[in-house]
């Protein structure tokens, strides 16, 4: 056996390339293997020699293979991951095995995983090839938590920053967050406000951020500067603005606070100011807003430069429309040359071009001013170019977004349809009848697009809908009512049809009633609208004793009432109704029932109760046909600007029933919007008759029954107490002296005259008249926002006509008296009662009168001479209900009126 050693392994030098340092390290190598070697030629020396085998031809020897380099990427480790695994951390970096490692990968691989903000700290390290990436995961946000804000609540600040719950914390987002919440607070004028933003660590690598917020005081503005002004005041130019100064005056405004977006709106406001002024040449050179050293407080300080003032020159329109006269046309613009010039009369005659060129067909006609500078004469010449134009004809109409409502529904309010030639006043119609649905967004409006041919349109109502059902339970006080409760549900449009249907019902102290309604504007699909009412009202009458409200009768309503209407121009109908009435008027018998005749039969007592409701009492059947005319140009139903109503209604009595008469009413109402500041004035009149027909006998009997008299005051007659214009009976009693009446040194008895001593009763009248007058005033953003709209107003009104009735006392004052000289209407000695305790001395409970007490009767206020008020009042849309407040001042009156300055009404929803 030949023995075997080691595979030799070319040390030889001479085959080796490269530097001697090179054949160096080769021969250490060689040197090695050797070495290397030599345990294991020991350990076969040691074991049995093999078999001898063949022997493969010697072959030429291998160069070597180069020694592996260190900088070669050969293992990459992810070190203090939790929540995300390590291939996708891998995901996020360009390092990969087999790569070599550089420095300026591992920067960028650095870079990679910064930018996406998982990570708090990390790391790269290189160990012989053996990458080791370490990191420590950005914790998970568990809530957010704001403190110190109290003007602007969490659901203002939350939506508008990006951190959130179960969000993965970042100082990035964290930086930007608090940058967000100071620009908010600078939005409401608060520029002081500071941000400190504290994380709070909880287990499991989570963490609470704490928002803490300083909000500061509202930084004012507290001066306005303008410079370079000579023509105007600065007074005059600040009421241009709608920045206001923080001022005593202006403490409900909201316009107070600096805002940029404002400061460069008052620019406009100031251009537009001077150009309808005549200062074509008006700029404002800058507009400097400085913050006081304190963060309270604003000053902005304008440079302006005024320019000179022109005059309108030569104005004309140049007409390329065949059915237009430019010298007609020319002849009729509202500036003249002389004038000075004005760039809102300018606009406002683009405007009305243009909108006449609309109601001949032309929808896409061109107006367009071309203006002609002369700086050395100072004057403008205007030039309105109509430009050709076809006429236009509406393509087809489409309605889009209604899910609820049918098309027929809206389809049916449009003045226009397909084939018709273009109208713009059509098409305002159009919106305004859309939006008096109520049925869908407010400000809607009929957009106007191109058809298939350039004489062709197309009309689009792209609607969004609303809910049109109402679930409303309501509470309130009223200075009438007193106690309030309410409940209705309504819906508007019935199965999207445009029917209405509605149950209500309203509770009060001294009225009740329940109702339901159904009506429809289109029966049967015709223009002809119809409804039906079937109700139940019970309601309680008073007088006053003092300042005492007492219950004098009641008087309970069954029901129903059924109209159909029919148009018979655009803004003309005519409606017809028909109403059947059950009614039961009832008096509280232990107040007001006596046996007059001694036989024990108690009736109605005409001293405790009056003549007058003594024959309103017992059951009536009333059957009422009536017929009105209406018409309506109103602009909105719900708050009106602009238009008017007129309404004439004949009511007749006596198809049946039991009561016979003929009422006449008349009422209308115009409203105007005055400029463009937002006051808004009205004027209201009205007025009606009853004839009767039918007599009822006895001396001072009316005619016509109490419970079908007009009656007028408050509410809608301000300045005078409900009912308390008209015809009524005062009644006083006289004062005792030991038992007996007192007398004057003329002999005659002595009265209570005070108007809290005397019951007041009013019987109504045959006829009514009222008007009036308001301007509604606006107020700044802030109070529009509050809701708040106050008015200055006055009313003028009269109610009279009624039988003269028969009195207590003649003509002198003095009681009645039978042929033995005694008082004809005094309370029996039966009766017991005394000074109600709960007055003032010398005030007595007019019910309950002692022995021997004398009564006088007094008709009052049976003159049409007119009343006159005036005042001031606030409505307000307040949190919790509408409100409404009214201080009036009697101007003229008639004696027996009852005055009332301060009424107030508020309600509330829940």
């Amino acid at each position: 056996m030949s023995e075997t050693g080691p595979v030799p392994v070319n040390c030889n030098p001479t085959l080796q390339r490269g530097p001697s340092r090179t054949l160096r390290l080769a021969g250490a190598l060689c040197c090695g293997s050797i070495l290397a070697g030599m345990p294991g030629l020991a350990f076969a020396q040691q074991q049995p020699a093999p078999a001898p085998t063949a022997q493969p031809a010697p072959q030429p020897a291998a160069e070597p293979a180069p020694a592996p380099r260190s900088n070669v990427i050969r293992t990459i480790n992810v070190v203090g991951a939790e929540r995300l695994e390590p291939t996708t951390i891998l995901s996020y970096i360009r390092l990969r095995v087999g790569q070599e490692y550089t420095s300026a990968g591992a920067d960028e691989a650095l870079k990679d995983l910064g930018a996406t903000e998982l990570f708090a700290n990390f790391s790269i390290r290189n160990d012989g090839g053996n990458v080791v990436i370490n990191v420590t995961e950005n914790p998970v946000i568990n809530r957010i938590v704001l403190e110190g804000n109290q003007r602007l609540k969490n659901d203002k600040i939350l939506p508008e920053i990006k951190l959130a719950p179960r969000q993965i914390f970042t100082r990035s987002k964290v930086r930007a967050d608090v940058s967000r919440i100071i620009e908010l607070y600078k939005r409401q004028g608060r520029f002081a406000a500071q941000v400190e933003p504290k994380m709070v660590q909880l287990p499991q690598n989570r963490v609470d951020i704490v928002f803490e917020i300083s909000e500061g005081p509202k930084s004012k503005v507290r001066q306005i500067n303008i410079l370079g002004n000579e023509k105007f005041s600065d007074g005059e130019l600040r009421g241009e603005m709608v920045t206001k100064q923080a001022r005593l005056s202006t403490f409900l405004s909201s316009n107070t606070s600096y805002d940029p977006d404002r400061l460069a709106f008052d620019q406009q406001k100031l251009r537009q100011f001077y150009l309808t002024q005549g200062y074509a040449d008006f700029r404002v050179v800058s507009a400097v807003a400085e913050l006081t050293p304190d963060q309270k407080d604003f000053i902005i300080t304008y440079v302006v430069e005024e320019g000179e003032r022109y005059n309108f020159g030569e104005v004309k329109v140049d007409s390329q429309l065949r059915d237009f006269d430019s010298e007609v046309m020319s002849g009729n613009l509202p500036m003249k040359e002389g004038d000075f010039y004005n760039a809102k009369t300018v606009e406002d005659t683009v405007e009305q071009l243009t909108e006449l060129a609309g109601r001949y067909g032309y929808a896409f006609a061109d107006v367009q001013p071309r203006f002609n500078r002369n700086p050395d004469e100072r004057k403008m010449n205007v030039t309105f170019i109509l430009r050709e134009a076809p006429r236009v004809y509406v393509e087809r109409v489409d309605i889009n977004g209604n899910t609820l409502t049918q098309d027929k529904v809206v389809r049916r309010e449009f003045r226009l349809a397909e084939g018709d030639a273009f109208n713009s006043l059509g098409v305002l119609r159009t919106t305004a009848r859309i939006n008096s649905l109520a049925f869908f967004q407010e400000n809607f409006e009929v957009t106007q697009t191109e058809g298939s041919a350039p004489d062709r349109i197309v009309l689009e109502a792209n609607v969004e809908e609303r809910p049109t059902g109402e679930l409303q339970f309501s509470a309130g006080f009223s200075s009438i009512e007193q106690f309030i409760l309410a409940g209705s549900i309504r819906q508007r449009n019935f199965r999207g049809r445009g029917q209405t249907i509605g149950l209500s019902v309203n509770y009060s102290q001294f009225s009740r009633s329940a109702q339901v309604s159904l009506s429809d504007p289109y029966i049967f699909d015709r223009n002809i609208s119809g409804g039906i009412d079937i109700y139940r009202r019970d309601f309680n009458s008073f007088n006053f004793t003092g300042n005492n409200r007492n219950t004098t009768f009641e008087q309970a309503t069954t029901g129903f009432s059924m109209r159909a209407g029919v148009p018979l121009t655009e803004y003309m109908s005519l409606v017809g109704s028909y109403t059947l009435n059950y009614e039961n008027v009832t008096l509280d018998e232990n107040l007001f029932f006596s046996d007059l005749d001694g036989d024990g039969t108690r009736e109605c007592d005409p001293l405790r109760a009056g003549r007058f409701l003594c024959d309103a009492i017992g059951t009536r059947l009333s059957s009422i046909v009536g017929l009105s005319l209406n018409y309506n140009s109103l602009n909105s139903r719900i708050r009106p600007t602009r238009g008017k109503t007129v309404s004439l209604s004949g009511e007749f009595a006596g198809l049946g029933g039991d009561v016979r008469y003929a009422r006449f009413r008349g009422r209308a109402q115009q409203f105007w919007s005055v400029g463009r500041s937002g006051f808004i004035f009205s004027i209201l009149a009205e007025g009606g008759t009853i004839i009767p027909l039918q007599e009822r006998p006895g001396a001072g009997v009316d005619d016509v029954l109490l419970t079908d008299r007009f009656f007028l005051g408050e509410p809608q007659f301000r300045g005078f107490a409900i009912r308390g214009v008209g015809p009524r009976i005062l009644t006083q009693t006289s004062v005792l002296d030991g038992g007996r009446p007192r007398l004057d040194e003329n002999g005659n008895i002595v009265f209570l005259t005070e108007r809290r001593q005397v019951r007041d009763d009013a019987i109504g009248g045959r006829n009514y008249y009222l008007g009036r007058a308001e301007l509604e005033i606006p107020l700044g953003s802030g109070a529009r926002e509050l809701g708040l709209r106050p008015s200055i107003w006055a009313d003028v009104g009269a109610l009279w006509g009624v039988e003269t009735p028969v009195l207590t006392v003649n003509p002198a004052g003095n009681p009645l008296r039978n042929e033995n000289g005694e008082p004809l209407y005094q309370i029996p000695g039966t009766i017991t009662t005394t000074t109600d305790p709960a007055q003032p001395d010398g005030t007595l409970n007019i019910r309950l009168v002692e022995p021997g007490t004398n009564i006088r009767e007094l008709f009052l206020g049976n003159s049409p001479s007119p009343r006159i008020t005036a005042g001031i009042g606030v409505n307000w849309n307040s949190p919790f209900g509408p409100f409404r407040i009214d201080f009036a001042q009697t101007i003229r009156k008639v004696e027996g009126d009852d005055e009332r300055t301060f009424t107030f009404n508020v309600g509330t929803q829940f």
